[in-house]
C-alpha cells in the first residue's frame, strides 16, 4: 500500500519516523521530483536466523575471492544501485540516506575484486532492526557475499529485525519470508526496543569468509 507523494521537504529524523512505524519512502523514477510513502499489506523479512547458504556460495564466501568491508564508499554503493533502467532511487533518496549515513544511522557494505568495487548494499539501523534498501553485483554472487557478511555483522551486533521491505523470487531462494503486516509491526516495536551494534565487527576491518559464513549461520562464538 502506498501513501500520497510528499509536498514537503523531507529530513533524516522524520524517515527514520516513519521507519519506526513501518513506513518507507520510494520514487516513480530516478528523474522523479517526490516521494511516496510505502506500507506494504505483506512485508518481507529475512529471519536473522534462517539464512539459506547453498554449497556453492559458502565456497565462493568460505574462498576469500572478495573483500568484504563496510561504510568504505556509502555514496557509491547508493549510485551503483540506482545504476539500472528503472529504479525507484532518485535524488532526493540519495540525499536523505547519505544525511542518515552521516548520521550513523545508515550503513553500507561493499564487495571488492581486485580492488574495484562490484557489489554491496546499503540500508538503515534504528534500535535492533535493520531495513535493508538495495543492492548490487558487477560480478556473480558479490551482492549475495555482501548480504552473508550483513547478517554475521548483524548477529554479532545483537539485531533481531532484518527488513528486505518486499521478497523476490531470489531473495526468498536466501531465506526471505513474507509476513503480515500487523506481525511485522510486532517484530519492528521489539526489535527498536532493543539496540544493536553494526560495529560490533569494525566497519574498515575485513571479516574472512570463513568467519562471516560461521557467522551468518551461527555457528562461531
Amino acid at each position: 500500500m502506498s501513501g500520497p507523494a510528499q509536498s514537503f521537504t523531507l529530513t533524516a529524523d522524520i524517515l527514520l519516523r516513519a521507519y519506526s512505524i513501518g513506513l518507507f519512502p520510494m520514487a516513480e523514477s530516478s528523474d522523479a521530483a517526490t516521494l511516496f510513502w510505502v506500507d506494504p499489506t505483506l512485508r518481507g523479512v529475512f529471519p536473522i536466523d534462517g539464512l539459506k547458504v547453498s554449497r556453492s556460495l559458502a565456497r565462493t564466501v568460505r574462498s576469500d575471492r572478495f573483500e568484504v568491508v563496510a561504510d568504505g564508499c556509502f555514496d557509491a554503493v547508493v549510485a551503483a544501485c540506482a545504476d539500472r533502467d528503472k529504479t525507484w532511487i532518485n535524488a532526493e533518496i540519495r540525499r536523505l540516506y547519505g544525511d542518515l549515513f552521516r548520521a550513523g544511522q545508515a550503513h553500507s557494505v561493499e564487495v571488492y575484486e581486485g580492488g574495484a568495487l562490484v557489489g554491496g548494499l546499503y540500508g538503515v539501523c534504528l534500535g535492533a532492526a535493520f531495513f535493508g534498501e538495495s543492492m548490487f553485483h558487477r560480478a556473480r554472487d558479490a551482492s549475495k557475499v555482501a548480504l552473508v557478511h550483513l547478517v554475521a555483522r548483524l548477529r554479532l551486533g545483537g539485531f533481531m529485525l532484518l527488513d528486505t521491505q518486499f521478497v523476490t523470487p531470489h531473495l526468498a531462494s536466501l531465506g526471505a519470508l513474507e509476513i503480515a503486516r500487523e506481525d511485522y509491526l510486532r517484530s519492528l516495536k521489539s526489535a527498536l526496543d532493543h539496540s544493536g551494534d553494526f560495529a560490533a565487527w569494525p566497519v574498515a576491518q575485513t571479516m574472512s569468509g570463513a568467519r562471516a559464513l560461521a557467522g551468518a549461520l551461527g555457528r562461531c562464538g
